[in-house]
C-alpha cells in the first residue's frame, strides 16, 4: 500500500483524500494484512495466531482488550526487554497520552515510521482548510502551544507527549518561523507562565499578519485569553517601551522575543490598550487579530465545554476542530470545517490503522444481545453477536447510520484490538 501512504504522487491533498475515501474497505484490508505480516511472530500475537497471518483467525482469536491488559508487555519493554514482545519494528520512544479523555496517562509505543504516518494527518488537514479559507499562505498562525518535560524509561527510551515529539521534529523547527508567530524557543519553554506571556506578546506584535489562531485544545485557548485579560497592561508596556519584562528569565524566550520586540511601538500599544480596556471582552479575538479567518482547536468530546466561551471571545470567528486523534492513533479529519461546532463529524482515514467498531448504546455501554439497536434489525443484531452472546465489532465497511460505536484500534506499533 505504499502508493497510498504519501501525497507526493497526487496533485494535492484533496485528491489523496478522495482516493482514501473511495477505497476505504480495500485499504483497511491491506492495513490489517500488513500489520499481521509484520507482527504475527511477536510474543503477544503468537499466543493467539501461532505465527499465522489469517485475518479471520485474528478476529476470532485475538481478544478485545484495554490498555491495562497490555501494560505488563509495555512495562517489560520499558524495563529493557526487546520490542518484539509487541511489535517487529524497533521502538524509537514512548508517547505519553495526554489524559484528556479521563484516566491516567498511558505509554504508547512509537516507531520512526509511525511518526511519519501521524504527521501525514497535518498534511491532509491543510488542503481541506485552504478550500474554505483563502489567503492563509499570506500570513501566520498565532499559535499557543505548550509542552511538558519528557522523561526516560529504566531502559533509556524517551517518554514524551505527541505534541512535544512533533515540536521537537526537524520538520516543525524548519517550518515554524514561516508559519507561526511563536518562536520555537517560546513553545519549548517548560515554564508555562513565561511561555504563555511570550507567545501572546509575539502574537500581538505580529497582529496584522495573523490569519488564524491555533491551540491544540479549546481549554488551552480559553486559559490563554484569561491570562491575556490579567496581563494586557504589562504586555502593552513591553510593546510601548520595546523592553521585555524582567521576570522573563528563560534565556531562549528572552533571546527569541528580543529579535521581534526590536523597538518601542507606542502606536501599537495604544491600539491594544484601547481594545483590551473595554469593559466587555466579547469578540476580543476578532478585535485584536482582525485578519484571523478561523480558530483552530479541538472542541469536541470533553473540549465541547469551551465552545460557548470561545464563541464569545471569537466574535463570530469560525471555530474549526480539524482532526480526531489520540496518542494511540490518528482516526480522522473534519472535511467540513465550517460545520456547527456542536455537530462536528470526522471522516476516518483508513490508512492510519485497522479500525473496528463495537456497538454501544448512547451512553457508551456495550450492547447486550437482547438490546434493541436503533436502525438495526433483529437479524442484524444476531449477526453482531458471537456464539457466547457477546457483541462483536463490525468492520469499517459495515457501520450503520444511527448506531453508536466504540472504536477498536489495531496499529502498526503493538496495539491489537
Amino acid at each position: 500500500m505504499a502508493d497510498l501512504m504519501g501525497t507526493k504522487d497526487y496533485e494535492n491533498g484533496l485528491n489523496f483524500l478522495e482516493e482514501l475515501t473511495e477505497n476505504g474497505h480495500r485499504i483497511q484490508e491491506q492495513v490489517l494484512e500488513e500489520i499481521l505480516l509484520r507482527n504475527a511472530g511477536t510474543e503477544y500475537l503468537t499466543r493467539f495466531l501461532h505465527g499465522r497471518t489469517d485475518k479471520q483467525l485474528f478476529k476470532n482469536n485475538v481478544p478485545i482488550v484495554t490498555y491495562e491488559d497490555i501494560k505488563p508487555y509495555i512495562d517489560r519493554i520499558a524495563n529493557g526487554e526487546t520490542s518484539n514482545i509487541l511489535l517487529a519494528d524497533p521502538i524509537s520512544e514512548f508517547i505519553q497520552s495526554s489524559g484528556t479523555s479521563g484516566g491516567q496517562p498511558k505509554l504508547i509505543p512509537m516507531t520512526a515510521e509511525n511518526f511519519e504516518k501521524k504527521t501525514l494527518e497535518l498534511t491532509l488537514v491543510d488542503p481541506v482548510v485552504k478550500k474554505y479559507f483563502d489567503g492563509l499562505e499570506k500570513g501566520k498562525t498565532m499559535s499557543l502551544f505548550f509542552v511538558k518535560k519528557g522523561s526516560e524509561t529504566p531502559s533509556g527510551l524517551t517518554v514524551r507527549t505527541l505534541s512535544l515529539c512533533y515540536f521537537m521534529s526537524d520538520s516543525f523547527k524548519k517550518s515554524a518561523p514561516k508559519i507561526c508567530t511563536s518562536p520555537i524557543e517560546t513553545i519549548l519553554c517548560l515554564d508555562h507562565r513565561q511561555s504563555m506571556y511570550c507567545q501572546l506578546l509575539t502574537g500581538l506584535l505580529q497582529r496584522d499578519h495573523v490569519v488564524s489562531i491555533s491551540s491544540i485544545f479549546g481549554s488551552v485557548l480559553a486559559r490563554s485569553i484569561k491570562f491575556l485579560e490579567d496581563h494586557w497592561n504589562e504586555l502593552c508596556s513591553n510593546i510601548r517601551t520595546g523592553c521585555l519584562s524582567d521576570w522573563i528569565t528563560d534565556p531562549g524566550c528572552r533571546n527569541a522575543v528580543s529579535s521581534i520586540l526590536t523597538r518601542p511601538n507606542p502606536e501599537l500599544a495604544d491600539t491594544i490598550e484601547h481594545i483590551c480596556g473595554n469593559e466587555s471582552w466579547e469578540g476580543i479575538i476578532k478585535k485584536l487579530w482582525p485578519a484571523a479567518k478561523y480558530i483552530n482547536s479541538v472542541i469536541t468530546g470533553t473540549m465541547s465545554l469551551y465552545i460557548s466561551l470561545l464563541d464569545f471571545y471569537g466574535g463570530g470567528t469560525p471555530l474549526v476542530s480539524p482532526s480526531y486523534g489520540s496518542s494511540e492513533s490518528t482516526f480522522g479529519i473534519n472535511l467540513n470545517p465550517l460545520s456547527n461546532p456542536y455537530d462536528v463529524s470526522y471522516t476516518f482515514l483508513p490508512n492510519m490503522a485497522y479500525f473496528e467498531f463495537l456497538p454501544v448504546d448512547k451512553d457508551g455501554e456495550e450492547k447486550a444481545r437482547e438490546s434493541n439497536l436503533d436502525g438495526v434489525s433483529s437479524q442484524r443484531s444476531l449477526e453482531m453477536t458471537n456464539a457466547n452472546g457477546n457483541v462483536e465489532p463490525v468492520d469499517f465497511a459495515n457501520v450503520e447510520l444511527g448506531q453508536y460505536y466504540e472504536v477498536v484500534v489495531t496499529t502498526f506499533t503493538g496495539l491489537y484490538r
